[in-house]
């Protein structure tokens, strides 16, 4: 036949029963729940939070920040850099 196989969805479902159930968890928005309405430059405890090891800044697909916040603390992010409050890369020690 032209169209080839079917998809099988039960197939699927076997293979999310395989997975580790410890390492799904549901990714939420630290700053929805506690109700945040403007992320400050100067809280550089939550920033660091949000930089990966090479100083790079997560990406909201990880941390489970919505995209609104996620635009925040890019700022935030870069203007505490600026600031001389966060490094810019792992190399420099603050």
């Amino acid at each position: 036949m032209a169209f080839g196989k079917r998809f099988d969805k039960s197939k699927l479902k076997e293979k999310r029963k395989q997975q580790n159930p410890l390492f799904k968890r549901k990714k939420f928005c630290r700053f929805t729940v506690t109700d945040v309405v403007q992320i400050d430059y100067k809280d550089v405890d939550t920033l660091k939070d949000f930089i990966q090891e090479n100083s790079k800044i997560m990406p909201a697909r990880l941390t489970g920040t919505r995209a609104h916040y996620q635009r925040q603390l890019d700022t935030a992010i870069k203007r505490a850099r600026f600031l001389a409050l966060l490094p810019y890369t792992s190399l420099h020690t603050s």
